[in-house]
């Protein structure tokens, strides 16, 4: 059974940086598609970001690339999102999921359609100005 478990959320001012952490079990942490979300308040949700261990594609949205990195530990089972430079509209719950279409490469495409059939419970990032 496919579980995660996201944290590391937090309140933090304009241009600081925190790291999310998504906690897997259930799979093979060696052959995998890690993707994060963000819904703001009032918001619908937006793909942020996806890493593939499949074929190493990884995908950025615009408003994030430059300023977020994805990076796994297989020998932890852990994903993580490096936020820097984080700005008030950056303000979101979090989410991970894995468990995308097969074959799909990272993309914008896959962020906007794909069904990721697993996710996180969200960690909650807020941002001051």
């Amino acid at each position: 059974d496919v579980q995660l478990q996201a944290s590391g959320g937090g309140l933090v001012q304009t241009g600081g940086s925190l790291r999310l952490s998504c906690v897997a079990s259930g799979f093979t942490f060696d052959d995998y598609v890690i993707a994060w979300f963000r819904q703001a308040p009032g918001k619908g949700r937006e793909g942020v970001s996806c890493f593939s261990s499949r074929d190493g594609s990884i995908y950025y949205v615009d408003s994030v690339r430059g300023r977020f990195t994805v990076s796994s530990d297989n020998a932890k089972n852990t994903a993580y999102l490096q936020m820097n430079s984080l700005k008030p509209e950056d303000t979101a719950v979090y989410y991970c999921a894995t468990d995308p279409p097969a074959g799909v490469m990272c993309s914008s495409w896959l962020l906007k359609h794909g069904d990721f059939d697993s996710w996180g419970q969200g960690t909650l990032v807020t941002v001051s100005s």
